[in-house]
C-alpha cells in the first residue's frame, strides 16, 4: 500500500508555472515532476557531488617534484628551460 503525504510548499511563481509546463509538455503531473526533483536531489547528496579527479603530477610515491611553497625551487624549475 503506497502512503502519501499532503504537504504544501510554497515556490517562486515564475518557477511553478515553468513546471507546470514542463510537466504538461511531457504528459506528466506536476506533482510527479516535483517528486522526481527531490528524488534526484536526494540521490545527489547521498553520493556525494561529481568531483572530476584533478591530473597528478610528480613522482609515483606521491612526493611532489617541487615544493610550490619554496619560492626560489619553484622559480629554478619554472625558468630552467629559458624564458617564453
Amino acid at each position: 500500500m503506497l502512503v502519501c503525504m499532503r504537504t504544501t510548499i510554497n515556490l517562486p511563481d515564475a518557477l511553478a508555472e515553468e513546471a507546470k509546463r514542463r510537466a504538461r509538455a511531457s504528459g506528466r503531473t506536476f506533482t510527479s515532476l516535483v517528486v522526481e526533483g527531490l528524488r534526484r536531489v536526494l540521490a545527489e547528496e547521498r553520493t556525494g557531488p561529481q568531483v572530476p579527479e584533478l591530473p597528478a603530477y610528480g613522482e609515483p610515491n606521491g612526493r611532489p617534484l617541487v615544493d610550490i611553497s619554496n619560492r626560489v625551487a619553484l622559480d629554478d624549475v619554472l625558468d630552467a628551460d629559458g624564458f617564453r
